[in-house]
C-alpha cells in the first residue's frame, strides 16, 4: 500500500511503553466532551487542558477546508479604476467598466496554476456590489457597463464551476456607502428581522422565511447575504474580516455575528466561515506565512454577538503549545478547532495597479512552503486590471509557480514502499537507495493533531541518523533538507504527541530544482 495513503496509529500508551518521552493528557472520563468545539474552565490543570485539546475534532466542512490547499482571491470593484486600495462609498458606479471582462480566463489561470477555490470581493468596504442587488443601489446596475444588466458575480461563479474550481464569497462587514445613507453605524437597536424582507415588485417565494436579530444594518448584510447564498449556486466559503471602515472613530457597528453565521449555516451548510468566523481564522499577518509550529487547536473567546475571537491576540508566536494553552486559560472560554489561513497578494496591493509588479516564482515558493507546508491553506490574491482580466504577466507566473511546486514535490518515492509501524514510528524501506531532499507529512485530522514533536531519520553507512525535526504537523507539513540525503531506509519517529497519533502521509521526495 502506498505510504501516503496508509494511516498509522500509535496509542498514547504505546507511546510510554516504547520510551517517547511525550507528556500524554489522561485518558478522558465516559462522556467527556469532545468535537470541534470544547469547553475551558478556570479551573482546569495544564493536563485537564491538554486532554481536552486532544479531544478536538474539526468539522467535515473544515476538513475539506483544510484539503484545498492553495485558494486564490479576486479583489475587483471600484477601487480597480480609481487606484484606491480603501474606497470612499459615494463613487460614481459608472466608473465601473470593465469592457473586456472575461472571467473564463481568471478561471483557466487559475486551474492552471493549481487552485482548487476562489474568492471574489462580492462587496469591499466601499459598499459597491458586483450584481444587481434590491437592497442599495450602489451596484453594477447603475453603471453603463453593460447597460446596466451585468453581473460580475454569475459571471464568476459559473466560469469558476466550469472550469473545476469551488466558488467563495467576500462580503465587507464595512460598508461606507450604507453609512452615507444612514444605515450603517447609525445607532439603531437589534431588534427581530424578517429575512429576506421582500421589496416592491419582489417576485420571490421564498420556502422558509428567517427571523434573526439585526440592526438597520445587519439586517441589511442579512438581506445581501441571502441573495447571494441563494441565487448564484453553491457556495464552499464565506469569508468575512472585521473592518469598521473610514468613518468616525465614535460610530461603531457592533455586528450581528451570530445572526450572519446562522443565515449562512443555514443557507449554505457545507461553506467555511472565514476569517472572522468559526471554522477558519486568518493566520495573523498579510505576507502569506504561517507559524513555525501552527496548531488547528487554538484557546477562544466569544465576542460581539457570537464572534469567534483569540483569547490571545491574533499574531502571538505561538497559538496553541501547552504552554499556550495555560497562558491563555483565564480569558479562554472554549479550545476549537480554528485552522489558519495565510493571505497575501501577488502584488503589492490588493487591488490591481498597474505600476506594480507580481513576485516572482521563488517568492511565492516560499510562501507555499510557509503556509501549505505548515499546517495551513495559502490564500493568493490576484486581482483583475481594469480590462476584467488577470494582467498576462500574472497569469504567466501563476503557471509558473505551479510548475515550480510540482519540481519540488514530484513523484512520491515512498508510494507502494514496505512500510512497518510500532510505538510512535513508521518505518519505510524504499527497496533501494534513493536521494530525497522533500518530505511531507499529514496526520489524519479526524483523529485531531497530536503530535508535538518528531524526527526524521534515515540510515547512512548504517546508523539510523536525524536530517530533520520538527513540532507540529497538523493537516500538512513540509521539510526542505538542507542537502539531498541518499538512503534505502526511512523513518519518522514521534517524540512527543498529545493523544494516540494518527499519521495519514510520510512522502518522500527528491526535487528536480
Amino acid at each position: 500500500m502506498a505510504v501516503s495513503r496508509r494511516t498509522f496509529v500509535a496509542s498514547a500508551a504505546a507511546l510510554a511503553a516504547a520510551g517517547v518521552p511525550a507528556t500524554p493528557a489522561p485518558a478522558a472520563p465516559a462522556g467527556a466532551p469532545s468535537g470541534s468545539l470544547v469547553p475551558v474552565s478556570p479551573d482546569d490543570t495544564p493536563d485537564e487542558l491538554v486532554r481536552k485539546a486532544s479531544r478536538v475534532r474539526p468539522t467535515a466542512r473544515q476538513i475539506a477546508w483544510q484539503q484545498l490547499g492553495r485558494t486564490a482571491f479576486l479583489h475587483f470593484g471600484v477601487n480597480t479604476f480609481t487606484g484606491l486600495e480603501w474606497g470612499t462609498g459615494d463613487e460614481d458606479p459608472d466608473v465601473f467598466r470593465p469592457t473586456g471582462l472575461d472571467t473564463d480566463q481568471w478561471a483557466r489561470a487559475l486551474r492552471d496554476g493549481g487552485f482548487t477555490l476562489a474568492i471574489l470581493t462580492v462587496k469591499h468596504h466601499d459598499g459597491f456590489v458586483l450584481y444587481a442587488s434590491r437592497y442599495t443601489d450602489h451596484t453594477v446596475a447603475s453603471s453603463s457597463w453593460r447597460g446596466g444588466r451585468g453581473d460580475v458575480l454569475r459571471s464568476f461563479a459559473d466560469s469558476m464551476r466550469r472550469h473545476g474550481i469551488k466558488v467563495g464569497v467576500y462580503l465587507s462587514p464595512a460598508d461606507e456607502n450604507q453609512y452615507l445613507h444612514g444605515v450603517y453605524a447609525n445607532g439603531s437597536a437589534r431588534t427581530t428581522r424578517t429575512v429576506p424582507t421582500l421589496v416592491d415588485g419582489d417576485t420571490r417565494s421564498p420556502d422558509r422565511f428567517h427571523s434573526l436579530d439585526a440592526t438597520d444594518y445587519g439586517a441589511h448584510m442579512l438581506n445581501t447575504l441571502y441573495e447571494v447564498l441563494t441565487e448564484y449556486g453553491p457556495v464552499d466559503e464565506v469569508w468575512f474580516d472585521g473592518a469598521q471602515g473610514h468613518i468616525p472613530p465614535d460610530k461603531v457597528e457592533q455586528y450581528d455575528w451570530d445572526s450572519w453565521y446562522t443565515l449562512v449555516r443555514s443557507l449554505a451548510p457545507d461553506a467555511a466561515i472565514a476569517v472572522t468566523g468559526p471554522d477558519v481564522r486568518w493566520v495573523g499577518n498579510e505576507g502569506g506565512t504561517a507559524r513555525e509550529n501552527e496548531w488547528s487547536v487554538v484557546p477562544v473567546k466569544e465576542n460581539q454577538y457570537g464572534r469567534t475571537d483569540w483569547a490571545l491576540s491574533y499574531d502571538t508566536p505561538d497559538e496553541g503549545s501547552r504552554s499556550a494553552l495555560v497562558a491563555a486559560r483565564p480569558k479562554t472560554d472554549y479550545l476549537q478547532w480554528w485552522p489558519a489561513e495565510c493571505d497575501v497578494s501577488i502584488r503589492d496591493g490588493w487591488f490591481y495597479h498597474p505600476d506594480q509588479l507580481p513576485k516572482s516564482v521563488d517568492e511565492l515558493t516560499d510562501i507555499y512552503f510557509g503556509s501549505v507546508g505548515r499546517n495551513s491553506v495559502l490564500l493568493l490574491n490576484v486581482p483583475p486590471d481594469t480590462d476584467g482580466l488577470l494582467h498576462a504577466t500574472d497569469v504567466v507566473r501563476l503557471r509558473e509557480f505551479r510548475e515550480r511546486v510540482d519540481a519540488e514535490l514530484p513523484t512520491d518515492l515512498a508510494r507502494g514502499a514496505r512500510v512497518t509501524d510500532s510505538a510512535g514510528v513508521r518505518t519505510v524501506d524504499l527497496g533501494t537507495a534513493r536521494e530525497v531532499d522533500r518530505i511531507r507529512l499529514a496526520e489524519d485530522i479526524r483523529h485531531g493533531q497530536q503530535v508535538e514533536a518528531f524526527v526524521v531519520e534515515a540510515v547512512v553507512d548504517g546508523d539510523w541518523v536525524p536530517v530533520a525535526s520538527a513540532g507540529t504537523i497538523g493537516a500538512s507539513r513540509i521539510l526542505l533538507l538542507q542537502a539531498p540525503v541518499r538512503a534505502r531506509r526511512w523513518r519518522l519517529r514521534v517524540t512527543s504527541a498529545r493523544a494516540a497519533v494518527h499519521l495519514a502521509q510520510f512522502a518522500l521526495y527528491r526535487s528536480r530544482v
